[in-house]
C-alpha cells in the first residue's frame, strides 16, 4: 500500500485540524501499546494512525471521545443525587477538652501555670546535649 496522505483521510474526517488531532492521539495510543487494526508494513505510528482512519478500521467517533476524555482535567462522574442534607441542630456548648466522653464532662479541665512548668521540667533531659549551644563543642576546644 502506498503512503497515506491527508487527502485519503479528509473524506472520513472533513476538518483537517480535527484530523491532525485524532491522528496524533491515535499515534500516541499505538506507541503506548494499543492494538493495531491494519498491518504495520514497517511504517511509523503517525502513518499507521492515518491508514487506520483512511480504512475506517477505527471509528472516528470513538477516537474523538477518547481524545476528549484524555484532554479533560475534571471528569464528571454520574452519581445519584443525594436527598436534602439533614438539618443539624446546633447546641451552644463551650469547648470540650480531653478524650473522655462529652456527655459525662461537667467541668472543663484547668491547668495552672505551676502545673504546666512542673510538667515541662519533667520532660527536659538530665544531661545537656553537647551539640546544642553549650561549651565543650568542637568549636570551643581551641579557646
Amino acid at each position: 500500500m502506498a503512503r497515506v496522505t491527508v487527502e485519503d483521510c479528509v473524506d472520513k474526517v472533513p476538518n483537517r485540524f480535527e484530523l491532525v488531532l485524532l491522528a496524533a492521539h491515535r499515534a500516541r495510543a499505538i506507541a503506548n501499546g494499543s492494538a493495531l487494526t491494519v498491518e504495520p508494513d514497517n511504517d511509523k505510528n503517525p502513518v499507521i494512525a492515518l491508514r487506520e482512519i483512511a480504512d475506517r478500521s477505527v471509528p472516528a467517533d470513538d477516537m474523538r471521545e477518547s481524545l476528549i476524555h484524555s484532554i479533560q482535567k475534571n471528569v464528571e462522574v454520574d452519581e445519584p443525587e443525594a436527598g436534602a442534607a439533614p438539618v443539624v441542630v446546633s447546641e451552644r456548648r463551650g469547648p470540650i477538652l480531653g478524650r473522655d466522653d462529652a456527655a459525662s464532662d461537667t467541668q472543663v479541665d484547668v491547668l495552672t501555670e505551676e502545673q504546666l512548668l512542673r510538667g515541662l521540667e519533667s520532660m527536659t533531659p538530665l544531661e545537656p546535649s553537647s551539640s546544642i549551644g553549650g561549651s565543650g563543642g568542637p568549636r570551643d576546644r581551641g579557646r
